[in-house]
């Protein structure tokens, strides 16, 4: 399994992460590929092992950028934040401009719009973010107070997380190619979520 830092070895994990492809599978991958870093053996598709990998990938990953979001903004100075708060604030305050509630679910990618909006609630209850109604539509935008909450996020971003990236072009450079692969298969995802939704 890949990450920032290089390869992480095989023998990492537990013996009860690691899958032995089928025969089948196993005849098309090179001898030292045999051994997969998966968490559901049992969903591993011949057509594509390399899914399961990236999937499991992901779950960890995911759970570790949750983490660190919260973690982030405690050594900001607010410690009660869970990660969707924390997300939906930094997209609020996003190049100072008014959103409205189905504008930060669309980029977000949330598709319950009361999860961002009880968000919002408990942003505005703690005077970071303010709305203002205009016609039938109300627009949400950080108050003083969250804009500077989320510079205080980035400093801590800056000294606890940056030091771990090299700044490399060829770093840079793999990590936007992985975003453009992220965005592409979130929309897969999306695309089969909707179909089994009729299945």
């Amino acid at each position: 399994m890949c990450c920032l830092y290089g390869v992480i070895p095989v023998e990492f994990f537990p013996t009860h992460y690691r899958l032995e492809m089928p025969t089948k599978a196993t005849q098309d991958i090179a001898a030292g590929d045999s051994q997969r870093i998966v968490t559901s053996a049992h969903l591993v598709s011949e057509k594509s092992p390399e899914l399961s990998e990236f999937e499991f990938g992901l779950i960890i990953a995911s759970h570790a950028f949750s983490r660190w979001m919260t973690r982030c903004m405690g050594a900001a100075g607010v410690k009660d934040m869970t990660a969707v708060d924390v997300l939906v604030l930094h997209h609020t305050n996003h190049r100072g401009a008014e959103k409205r509630l189905a504008d930060i679910c669309f980029v977000l990618n949330i598709e319950d719009t009361h999860v961002v909006s009880y968000s919002l609630k408990k942003l505005m209850v703690a005077g970071y973010v303010k709305s203002q109604k205009k016609g039938k539509e109300v627009f949400f935008s950080t108050t003083e107070t969250g804009s500077a909450l989320c510079l205080r996020y980035r400093d801590v971003r800056e000294a606890c997380l940056m030091p771990g990236f090299s700044g490399t072009q060829d770093e840079n450079q793999k990590l936007g190619e992985f975003a453009k692969l992220l965005r592409t298969l979130s929309g897969r995802y999306d695309q089969a979520a909707r179909a089994a939704t009729s299945y």
